[in-house]
């Protein structure tokens, strides 16, 4: 029968267990990865089921370190998601937690855009460090997610998106999240996609303070997802902070994984 060995497809004798994988494949294996969930005992193995041994202390190659990062995903995703490009407009709050959500899921290629420094007053809620203010967080963002996942491609730019430069950016990616603060930068770059370039585009509306986690929903409207409550916008009295932000930021892109997966529904 077939089964997934560290992502690699390959023939077993269909009464095999767990352990007596283990026992040809990787005696030495310390931890068992089995469809996703870490387990300690042994099971009977059935057909597609996925597997990945992990040996405690050792330096995996590249093929292997792969596998072991996307072992806890749910079986087959990762096949589905590494031939994927998706475009990341604005790296602040919202982007780079979606840039780093995506690397770790282990997305083909991310095209990252953004023309401005890492600066103090993003340290409250991006996923900057000290070290790299004054940095394009374009680059900043590459040094961060090459450090997660060094497997995924990445493309940067340090350039503002504007309408004229829009599909040359973002022209190969099959989704584009939206991740601008600015409502008129917002408006330009869905209106543009929707109606010139007829792909995916997830954006955010309302993450301010500190309401409830549970207004913030995703919403449909043809290839347009909106994630957020759609009220809380910064304002004075009313600021960006991490919990929320990181949260509709993760909404976006658990909306991309879903449609990278062929699930339209919100």
């Amino acid at each position: 029968m077939k089964i997934y060995l560290n992502e690699k497809e390959v023939e077993v004798n269909s009464n095999i267990s767990l352990l007596d994988l283990k026992k040809i494949y990787s005696p030495e294996a310390g931890i068992y990865i089995y469809n996703g969930y870490h387990i300690t005992e042994d099971v009977k193995l059935s057909e597609n089921d996925s597997v990945v041994f992990i040996k405690k202390g050792e330096v995996p190659d590249k093929d292997k370190l792969e596998a072991m990062i996307v072992a806890r995903h749910t079986p087959q995703v990762h096949k589905k998601i590494k031939n994927s490009t998706v475009g990341i407009a604005g790296l602040g709050g919202l982007g780079s937690n979606v840039a780093v959500s995506l690397a770790r899921m282990g997305i083909g290629k991310l095209v990252l855009v953004d023309y401005d420094i890492v600066e103090p007053s993003n340290l409250n809620r991006q996923e900057y460090f000290i070290d790299q203010l004054g940095k394009y967080k374009s680059k900043a963002i590459e040094e961060i997610l090459n450090k997660i996942n060094p497997y995924v491609k990445y493309e940067t730019h340090d350039e503002k998106v504007k309408q004229n430069n829009i599909k040359d950016l973002f022209s190969e990616c099959d989704i584009i999240v939206e991740a601008f603060d600015k409502p008129e930068t917002k408006a330009m770059l869905i209106d543009y996609v929707l109606n010139n370039m007829d792909k995916y585009i997830v954006a955010a509306s309302g993450m301010a303070g500190y309401e409830s986690s549970n207004t913030i929903k995703t919403r449909k409207i043809g290839k347009l997802y909106i994630c957020g409550d759609e009220e809380t916008e910064a304002r004075p009295g009313q600021g960006l902070m991490a919990p929320r932000v990181s949260i509709c930021a993760n909404h976006q892109a658990n909306q991309v994984i879903r449609l990278l997966l062929g699930i339209e529904e919100v």
